[in-house]
């Protein structure tokens, strides 16, 4: 029985190395998978995903209006797909996340998602709430805060290295934005400690 998982962490855990390692073994047994990033995230190339240590690959863009089970439907009938592996999933609208769970429940394909929990304020996504709901196995990856504590939370900070305590939710930025801290020094920063 395929399976709806989801990696969540907060950011720099090495959810995109993961899932690209995860691709890459599928690949290595002449195995075809289908891999997504959301269109809004240019940061590597439009549908691209790349991990901070260098690893990269192409991946078919995604938009809110995409319907997943559709285009994986239509994929795994020109050609089987083994797997289909979803980076930024945070970015998905609960409805995606539904034909996911579709996609492994009718086609029994296994689906691998890997994104953020909670954004600066420490708020559930959207995507993230609908995957932390109906995935069947959750899986936490680890990274750490500068005290060395486990990393929790995503700070997002100002140019000057202040944290920012309002703006919209989605701000698409790596370490020039975000700061992955432990609970404690996330309260501190924004002053609520």
């Amino acid at each position: 029985m395929a399976k709806v998982y989801f990696y969540y962490s907060a950011m720099n855990a090495g959810k995109s190395t993961v899932l690209l390692q995860s691709s890459y073994n599928y690949h290595e047994r002449g195995m075809r998978t289908l891999l997504f990033a959301p269109a809004l995230d240019t940061r590597a190339g439009y549908g691209r995903i790349q991990s901070r240590i260098g690893l990269a690959s192409d991946a078919l863009a995604l938009q809110p209006g995409d319907n997943l089970l559709e285009q994986v439907r239509a994929a795994h009938t020109s050609s089987p797909v083994a797997c289909v592996l979803v980076d930024e999933a945070q970015f998905l609208l609960p409805a995606q996340v539904g034909q996911l769970t579709d996609i492994a429940d009718t086609l029994q394909i296994p689906v691998l998602c890997y994104g953020l929990r909670t954004d600066f304020q420490a708020k559930l996504f959207p995507g993230s709430a609908a995957l932390l709901a109906l995935a069947d196995t959750l899986v936490e990856l680890k990274t750490i805060c500068h005290c060395g504590r486990k990393a929790t939370m995503n700070l997002r900070v100002a140019e000057d290295g202040r944290a920012v305590r309002e703006g919209a939710q989605v701000e698409i930025g790596g370490n020039d934005r975000y700061v992955a801290v432990c609970r404690r020094h996330f309260k501190e920063a924004l002053g609520s400690a």
